[in-house]
């Protein structure tokens, strides 16, 4: 697991220990999803939700974020993203919190923070894409034209798609192998919108097929 780009790219992460649950993203998916995002990164203000390994919000500081804050529960996994900011040289631009991801989103809806990219990685098949999600949309941490991109398995598309949401409208989604990215704009008339039509070429990557590229 590396540094795919940027200021940092070569850079060796640490890796989390296989008891923790935590399964960082193949760097082929990672390439994949900053390829897709192009330029919205550099200057942008980045949020890792259950940040795991930081690998999503490192890889956007080195290819320019002004900022990224990175959101993890487990004190040993948030203790790891901030050895993996060291390594990285990526620390100054970088927060690190310690907390539940829903605890936080309520809370900093509240005091006007806002941000410019969403990146959101739960633990599978338990409802929390779907939770995030909703809240994101209800309370949003976004402003109109600002993303939230959303990573679950394949088999979890149709409770996203079956929720009622406002704020946020989906764009674009891509599969490769065992991950599925949902790439949703936080729009209104006068937002920048992207083409929807997107969604009906959805890249699906065989060769990524790999049961291990699931949490960031």
């Amino acid at each position: 697991m590396r540094v795919v780009a940027g200021s940092a790219r070569g850079r060796k992460l640490k890796a989390p220990p296989p008891e923790s649950g935590t399964r960082p993203i193949l760097d082929r998916v990672k390439t994949a999803l900053f390829d897709t995002l192009a330029g919205d990164v550099v200057d942008a203000t980045f949020l890792d939700l259950f940040a795991g390994t930081g690998a999503i919000g490192i890889e956007a500081l080195s290819r320019g974020a002004k900022a990224a804050t990175f959101i993890e529960l487990d004190p040993e996994i948030a203790a790891l993203v901030r050895e993996n900011l060291a390594i990285t040289r990526l620390a100054d631009r970088a927060t690190v919190t310690r907390s539940d991801a829903f605890t936080w989103l309520a809370y900093t809806a509240r005091h006007g923070v806002s941000f410019d990219i969403v990146y959101v990685a739960p633990p599978q098949y338990q409802g929390m894409a779907a939770r995030a999600l909703t809240q994101l949309d209800t309370a949003p941490l976004t402003l109109p034209g600002a993303l939230v991109i959303v990573q679950i398995d394949p088999k979890e598309r149709a409770e996203l798609a079956a929720l009622p949401l406002h704020n946020l409208r989906l764009y674009d989604e891509r599969r490769y192998g065992h991950t599925l990215l949902l790439y949703y704009q936080h729009g209104d008339e006068s937002a920048d919108t992207r083409d929807a039509d997107n969604i009906e070429d959805t890249a699906d990557e065989s060769a990524l097929d790999d049961p291990r590229a699931q949490e960031g």
